[in-house]
């Protein structure tokens, strides 16, 4: 009798101990996500403040409740879409990176790397050239004068080198490697067809072109704004309920298939998700590099890969990290002011470069 008292005490101390390793987990990873939302709101008001013409916190304040008509009209015209923008691009940039990299296997699975980006940049030259989108004034003055061309055009070259790959990954069951080498063909693929388009072009469509190129978050207005929202937020949802399903991934095809997870249809629904979130973002600001790649990276670094926190958690480092990339272009060298892809890519290609040596180590 006292063998068995025994053992049930042991097995409920046992119990007990798994449940309180499992909060201190578990909250160890909301404090950090807490950290992050409570950085990117002090940046957000401080981004609203600075500028070529600076506001006060008070300003600010009376500003977003529509008092003061000059603060006014720069916040909620100007600062707030931009910082919005800033966000809701690189949320979707970073939780498309760490999806993608999952589903993938490779740690340089990301929206940059597959190409999607070089197909935007295609179908935005395509549309300056053909529908005489863009171009410039003798001034030096660069314009985009049909935007709306210019994003549908860069929308449907984002997704076009995505499909091809998903078909071929249907039809020809292509590994998670192939398909990385294939969004590796098509970005070459992309930057050869941007290349001859530039040649024939003339100088103030090249000009138009290389301008597009630049991300450049003060772009959208508020409805495209909401159209980038609207494709984040369904994605976001759908990549948060399938959580478990990529934990089991990442132990093997087969250890995911033994737990009754769909491998297929889960990859290509992600990869494709993870695809439209990112070319509705790059078609309305242009290409920015490295976001994708960069906070999943840092995130499993400091908190590990379990998804269930990896998808919200790079998702506010990816708004976080390009928010300060634009506060800083903006600022550091005003009034001029810098795209937010050049610092992105600064950033992001000494962190290849260190994937690349991680994964040569291990071969």
């Amino acid at each position: 009798m006292k063998k068995a008292v025994s053992k049930k005490a042991y097995r409920f101390h046992r119990e007990l101990s798994i449940t309180d390793s499992y909060i201190g987990y578990a909250t160890k990873r909301v404090f950090f996500g807490i950290i992050l939302l409570f950085a990117l709101f002090l940046i957000s008001i401080y981004a609203l403040s600075v500028g070529s013409y600076s506001l006060s916190f008070g300003e600010v304040i009376r500003a977003l409740v529509g008092k003061g008509s000059k603060a006014t009209l720069i916040i909620w015209n100007i600062r707030l879409p931009r910082i919005v923008a800033a966000i809701v691009v690189g949320a979707g940039l970073a939780i498309s990176g760490a999806v993608m990299q999952c589903l993938l296997r490779n740690p340089l699975a990301s929206p940059y790397t597959m190409g999607i980006s070089h197909g935007a940049m295609f179908g935005a030259s395509l549309a300056i050239m053909l529908l005489g989108a863009g171009g410039a004034e003798s001034t030096g003055r660069i314009f985009i004068n049909n935007p709306y061309a210019v994003v549908v055009f860069a929308f449907s070259g984002s997704l076009l080198g995505m499909v091809v790959i998903l078909i071929l990954a249907g039809l020809r069951s292509l590994s998670p490697r192939a398909m990385i080498l294939a969004g590796v063909a098509m970005g070459s693929l992309f930057m050869a067809a941007t290349t001859l388009i530039q040649y024939f072009a003339e100088e103030e469509e090249l000009a138009a072109m290389i301008y597009w190129s630049f991300g450049e978050l003060g772009r959208p207005v508020w409805k495209e704004i909401w159209i980038i929202t609207a494709a984040f937020i369904p994605s976001f949802i759908y990549f948060f309920i399938e959580r478990w399903s990529y934990n089991a991934i990442e132990n093997g095809d087969e250890t995911a298939k033994s737990l009754g997870v769909r491998v297929q249809r889960v990859r290509l629904i992600g990869t494709l998700l993870a695809s439209l979130v990112t070319a509705v973002g790059v078609s309305f600001v242009g290409i920015i590099g490295f976001v994708g790649l960069i906070p999943p990276h840092i995130v499993r670094l400091l908190i590990g890969g379990d998804h269930r926190f990896l998808i919200p958690i790079s998702a506010l480092l990816g708004a976080l990290l390009l928010l300060v990339s634009d506060t800083l272009a903006r600022t550091i060298i005003s009034p001029v002011l810098l795209p937010v892809g050049v610092l992105t890519s600064f950033m992001g290609a000494p962190m290849f470069i260190y994937l690349l040596v991680k994964m040569e180590r291990r071969i």
